[in-house]
């Protein structure tokens, strides 16, 4: 650079070589320098002058025989300039198919299925590994078409279509893609069916159906109730009550199952926790919705409001445990345990609050929910396993109310 602006030196100011007819005149005007003085001054003008020249056709000489700078790549400089202006991040094709599999979304089949089996325990202090492992992989089999087909659906649609980790987007089969999803259905509800059958109950069977039904009325035409903003009741209605309560009757051995209110409140936790993963998977897909007529809660509510919702979720969430402990319907050891998960509810709320208005961030969010979905899940599982093992004792009469 200095060199550039050097040899410019000639074009921007000028420089020419100075002649001594030009200069003595000038110098002879004042009566005090000499002819001698006056010769001596433009002879040492001349020379610096003549060095200024020489440099100049030196510093071009050099930039004429040296390599032409490698063009800039636009592309690259703007991929460069969106990341660091966190709009956009390259991800590898590893991270978009770990993405598009969405194995920590799997966690919706493992909680409703352990706390359906856990309260079974809780009430007949019986459990069959089996048919535990049986159940959870039939109903993840299930999950799979869930998953597979929404993203059929909404490839057809056009909601997919800047969604990088889409399973089409990826592999391109949209034919094969739903074959898969069609046929991991049958296969699982083949298998749930076949251990109600063994558990003699014929509950299950309307329950689960009636969960699966929901999926459908969720994503697949004509209905996709979806894109009409009613995709959270609908999934807390399937993987809270009906498939919580059905994995609960099919641990009945020889007569049926009770649905205690235990059972009930229970499955109606996880439909929550379940819920809000689906709520907060809306808030960077909102101009994609609005772009295809999808009518997400967070379309109607903007990301200000859905992050008020959030919060109010959370908050409500944990005061329907204290409230569910006092009144004695679920036992202690659940309500502390689940209490002991609130630091992970109030980190949700704190990043929803700071990053809802930034895509490239608010994507976690729901990745968050999942982790709290588990641990929450978990521990209540856990609280109504430990209630039968030691005590059922109440929050009222352990605080001597």
């Amino acid at each position: 650079m200095a060199a550039t602006a050097f040899c410019n030196i000639s074009n921007g100011y000028r420089i020419t070589k100075i002649s001594q007819q030009n200069r003595i005149p000038a110098l002879r005007k004042h009566s005090f320098v000499s002819t001698r003085q006056v010769e001596q001054t433009t002879f040492s003008s001349y020379k610096w002058t003549q060095k200024c020249l020489d440099k100049t056709l030196k510093c071009k000489a050099v930039l004429a025989s040296a390599p032409a700078p490698a063009p800039v790549d636009e592309e690259v400089v703007g991929k460069i300039e969106e990341k660091e202006g966190g709009k956009v991040e390259e991800l590898s094709r590893e991270t978009l198919i770990w993405r598009a599999i969405k194995l920590p979304m799997y966690t919706v089949a493992l909680i409703p299925v352990t706390v359906g089996s856990a309260a079974a325990y809780w009430q007949t202090g019986q459990f069959s590994m089996l048919r535990y492992l049986m159940v959870l992989a039939c109903y993840i089999i299930v999950n799979i078409w869930v998953n597979l087909s929404n993203d059929v659906y909404d490839f057809d649609t056009g909601a997919d279509k800047n969604k990088k980790e889409s399973v089409i987007n990826l592999f391109g089969s949209r034919t094969l893609i739903n074959v898969l999803a069609w046929s991991a259905l049958v296969l699982g509800s083949l298998g749930l069916t076949s251990v109600a059958v063994l558990a003699g109950n014929p509950r299950s069977i309307v329950l689960l159906a009636s969960a699966i039904f929901c999926f459908f009325l969720y994503q697949c035409p004509p209905f996709r109730l979806s894109y009409y903003g009613v995709g959270e009741p609908l999934l807390f209605l399937a993987y809270g009550p009906l498939s919580t309560i059905a994995f609960y009757l099919l641990h009945s051995r020889t007569s049926e199952l009770a649905i205690s209110s235990v059972v009930v409140w229970s499955s109606v936790l996880v439909g929550l926790t379940t819920s809000l993963i689906l709520f907060c998977s809306h808030f960077h897909q909102i101009e994609d919705d609005k772009a295809v007529g999808k009518i997400s809660p967070l379309v109607r509510l903007g990301t200000e409001a859905g992050s008020n919702v959030v919060k109010a979720s959370v908050i409500g969430l944990y005061a329907l445990v204290l409230a569910l402990g006092f009144t004695g319907t679920l036992p202690l050891a659940s309500v502390v345990l689940s209490c002991m998960t609130l630091p992970m509810g109030n980190a949700i709320v704190n990043f929803v609050q700071k990053n809802h208005k930034d895509k490239s961030k608010i994507f976690m969010g729901k990745y968050f929910c999942v982790r709290l979905h588990s641990a929450f899940g978990g521990a209540l599982a856990a609280g109504l396993v430990a209630a039968r093992l030691f005590a059922k004792q109440q929050l009222p009469q352990a605080l001597g109310i």
